[in-house]
């Protein structure tokens, strides 16, 4: 099977980076590591603000038909860290393995990994996955998900001859 190139959505999620008051590093780093695996990247920026999140996140997975959707920042403790909370509200089914091994491999590096109140689920056939927003703890979890990308959206889009160790046979 050759190499699958994949749709990918980076949604920035903050208040300040929207305003134009910073840049968003973090989703530059997100687009470094995909471009190998893509040449198709939609890039949205969002406030804090749990519709907006909701909105965008719909529309990559709908309209756009993104195969994976990485969401950057929004996932702490602040009043206004509503990221989880826009994610759980539009995926159909979550995939609680993805941020627990961010977390495992987070743990590692510092104890305010624990922290983090992300998530990952799939609506449709898009899988959604919340990222930190530090361009330092971003590429630490990338480096986690990258090896699993191609065979969950290979599973998702429902070709599923290479399941249950079915590779080769």
């Amino acid at each position: 099977m050759g190499v699958m190139c994949l749709k990918f959505g980076i949604v920035c999620v903050s208040d300040r980076c929207s305003a134009g008051l910073c840049e968003d590093r973090s989703g530059k780093v997100i687009a470094e590591m995909l471009a190998p695996l893509s040449d198709s990247t939609v890039y949205r920026l969002v406030p804090d603000e749990k519709t907006q999140i909701e909105a965008v996140l719909k529309a990559l997975a709908d309209e756009e038909s993104a195969d994976v959707v990485f969401t950057t920042g929004g996932t702490g403790f602040a009043p206004r860290d509503v990221t989880p909370e826009a994610t759980c509200a539009v995926i159909e089914r979550s995939a609680p393995g993805i941020s627990e091994a961010i977390r495992i491999k987070s743990l590692a590096v510092t104890p305010n990994a624990m922290l983090s109140r992300a998530v990952s689920g799939i609506r449709g056939k898009t899988l959604i996955v919340n990222l930190p927003g530090s361009p330092k703890a971003v590429k630490e979890s990338l480096e986690v998900v990258l090896p699993v990308l191609p065979h969950a959206a290979e599973t998702l889009s429902g070709n599923t001859l290479n399941c249950g160790g079915n590779y080769g046979k």
